[in-house]
């Protein structure tokens, strides 16, 4: 586990930014042709339901639009709206919990499971897409302000 530590009043800096690394090499150069295929739903989706392009966040995250988010404890730093990392065990989806109607719209998903703040699908051909891509509207509209 690694720790942040604040040095001389500072905070630790945030390690997700946005890059300049290319989304479809970055798609195209994973293995796995599920995970793969999946990766091109999923931006096919956020990209609809944000209005934006994709970016690379980080050496692994594929982001839509950003905010800029800042705790009680001083720490703030800037992220994507909504996002996905396509990893070995399953695509994790960033930014998709916490508004309303997100557990009747989970209730109506299909096979997912959630972990802290994570939505996490092992193959998009086990969940219902329309369903998918209303969460990501909720989420982004949640982070720009409106109605989720």
């Amino acid at each position: 586990m690694v720790a942040s530590v604040a040095t001389e009043g500072c905070m630790a800096e945030n390690k997700t930014k946005a890059t300049k690394a290319s989304v479809s090499e970055y798609i195209d150069g994973l293995t796995d042709p599920t995970r793969r295929a999946d990766a091109k739903v999923l931006v096919q989706l956020m990209r609809r339901a944000s209005g934006e392009k994709p970016k690379m966040w980080g050496p692994a995250i594929v982001g839509f639009g950003s905010y800029h988010y800042k705790y009680e404890s001083g720490r703030e730093g800037d992220m994507p709206l909504i996002g996905f990392s396509p990893r070995k065990a399953a695509s994790v989806l960033y930014g998709m919990l916490g508004s309303s109607g997100t557990e009747a719209l989970l209730d109506e998903l299909g096979k997912h499971t959630t972990g802290k703040g994570c939505l996490y699908i092992k193959r998009m051909a086990d969940v219902d897409t329309a369903i998918l891509e209303k969460l990501m509207k909720h989420a982004v509209a949640r982070k720009r302000g409106g109605k989720a």
